[in-house]
């Protein structure tokens, strides 16, 4: 705080140790430790995310602007942006990064010393990002949601309500490193359930419209969308364009289903993200990344939307309704 004339004047008067004493102990002060936070979304696209990052840091000991301080980087779903800004963060020397899977790939590939804490909807060990889950090792760590290995049983979901389908879609982020993965896994799962699946891809919100039209000059009976962050950031108008076109199709949020999707199933991205709060701070107390084996969010949510099914003319098992979170009337 600026000190005024007339208390300036003051403290002259008395004498030159008088005004040591405030600036030695000011330079004593610890400083505020800096988190880097990088984001492949836009800044205002997810902010229950922020939210949930924010109390992880606060069950853990840690109020942003009280306690710690952080730089926020957005892509804005443009993942080309990634390496920049985490060379930026780097540049104002944060005490760790943290981010979902695309920046964290970036952020370790500009960095082998800052500690990085991650929330990953793919395998990390296959993204490159640890060594294995329970010694990780490096400067990485952090927390799997789980996604990707999801999307199999979607696809098993999506059979059980529309059970005449035999041609399906699955919908894949190409600028994505990691897309190829889960569509070689929805390939191996649709081949074992019987079903011809047509993977297809988009990376920006003028690709939908096509992407759709695609969906309905396939006669695909249904759709599975891959986890992404693009996606997770639209989910709600790929329900409603799912709705418009008359497709079944599932994802993983309640937005999503409310929104038009047929389903909702996947696990909570907020407790993830509380979790990687609570493990960065941990990290700022002194714990090291190659310590923190990479934990499993596990909470997963199976939200049914009646609605839908009644606009599509389909029939909702009534064991499926039963073991739902959630059922939209």
């Amino acid at each position: 705080m600026a000190i005024g004339i007339g208390r300036r004047q003051f403290i002259f008067a008395l004498g030159g140790t008088a005004v040591a004493w405030p600036l030695a102990a000011r330079a004593q002060q610890p400083s505020m430790p800096v988190i880097g936070f990088l984001g492949s979304r836009g800044p205002n696209d997810d902010p229950q995310l922020l939210d949930a990052f924010r109390r992880g840091l606060k069950e853990a000991g840690f109020i942003e602007g009280q306690s710690v301080a952080i730089e926020y980087r957005f892509a804005d779903n443009q993942y080309q942006r990634l390496p920049a800004l985490a060379t930026d963060l780097i540049r104002h020397q944060v005490a760790l990064i943290a981010g979902n899977g695309p920046p964290a790939l970036a952020a370790k590939a500009a960095t082998a010393t800052i500690p990085i804490v991650f929330a990953a909807g793919y395998n990390p060990v296959e993204m490159g990002l640890v060594a294995s889950l329970n010694r990780p090792g490096g400067n990485v760590t952090g927390v799997t949601i789980l996604d990707v290995e999801l999307g199999p049983k979607r696809l098993d979901l999506l059979r059980e309500l529309v059970p005449t389908a035999t041609v399906v879609a699955a919908l894949i982020n190409p600028t994505n490193a990691d897309a190829e993965i889960e569509a070689k896994d929805l390939q191996t799962a649709a081949r074992t359930l019987g079903l011809q699946l047509h993977v297809l891809r988009a990376s920006s919100d003028r690709d939908f419209d096509s992407i759709f039209a695609d969906i309905v000059r396939l006669r695909a009976g249904g759709l599975v969308i891959g986890g992404d962050p693009f996606f997770n950031s639209r989910s709600e108008r790929l329900g409603a364009l799912a709705l418009q076109h008359m497709v079944p199709a599932i994802y993983q949020f309640h937005a999503f289903a409310a929104s038009g999707g047929l389903v909702g199933y996947g696990a909570s991205l907020i407790d993830a993200y509380r979790l990687v709060g609570v493990y960065a701070a941990r990290i700022l107390k002194g714990e090291k990344p190659t310590d923190l084996p990479v934990q499993q969010a596990t909470k997963i949510e199976l939200i049914i939307s009646l609605k839908t099914a009644k606009a599509l003319g389909l029939t909702v098992p009534l064991t499926l309704q039963t073991s739902a979170d959630e059922v939209i009337e």
